[in-house]
Order: C-alpha cells, then structure tokens, then sequence
C-alpha cells in the first residue's frame, strides 16, 4: 500500500513540474527576447515525463524539459528594438511560439492529473486505516 503513496507523490511532483511549465510559457507568451541572453522570442517548453522515479521506483518523473523549435508569428513592426534587423524578415518581429487557449488547456489537464492523484492518496490512506482498525 506504501509503494501506491510513493507513485503518486511522484505523479503529484511531476505534475507539479508541468504546471510551472505551462505557468512560464502563459508569462512569456509576449516575450520577444529570451530570458538566457539568446537570440529570439521566448520558445515555449514542454515537460516530458517518463516512467519511474528516476531511481528505479514505480511512478513517474519530468526526464525532461524541451524547448518546442516551431517558429512563432512574425508581425511587420520595424520600430520594434528587436525587430529582425536584415534578411527577408528585416523589420518584422518574431512572437513566441504559444498558442494561450494550448495552453490553458493543458492547465486543466494538469489541475485533473493532480487532483486524481490527490484521490488516490486518499483512498490509500483510508485503506491504511481501515487496515489498522481491523488489526487493533
């Protein structure tokens, strides 16, 4: 019964994870700079989840964060000051590449994810309990 809390605190934390994902693309979805220093808007990420807990356990856990490589919408603003400065796109400015309704979508999905896993924690412990009742 121990082993079903710890594949979902992983799921819980995974989810976590993925929240403040969507969290940080839903902030930078104006972003036209990126907060590294690189060149180029803000590129939306992406938490990738894989199986176990990273240390051989059931569960689950973020393997990764990736960045999506699709190019966001150009919008012909030469008096921006990151507007592309030469080539066919000089003048034009490249927004991030975040669909907002994408993204609240997948904030639903996460919200759901977390709370079903909070139900199967509580279910365990009630089965705990119900457990220990019988065995006093």
């Amino acid at each position: 019964m121990f082993g079903s809390l710890d594949v979902s605190t992983s799921a819980l934390v995974a989810q976590r994870i993925r929240m403040d994902t969507i969290h940080g693309n839903i902030a930078n979805a104006q972003a036209t700079q990126r907060d590294d220093g690189r060149p180029g808007p803000y590129k939306r990420r992406i938490a990738v989840f894989e199986t176990g807990d990273g240390r051989g356990g059931a569960g689950v856990h973020v393997s990764k964060i990736m960045e999506d490589p699709s190019v966001g919408q150009r919008i012909y603003q030469p008096e921006h000051p990151h507007a592309i400065k030469s080539g066919p796109y000089q003048g034009y400015v490249e927004y991030p590449n975040i669909d907002l309704p994408t993204e609240m979508v997948n904030a639903i999905l996460a919200t759901r994810a977390y709370e079903a896993n909070i139900t199967a924690m509580d279910a365990t412990k009630g089965m705990i309990s119900a457990t220990l009742r019988i065995l006093a």
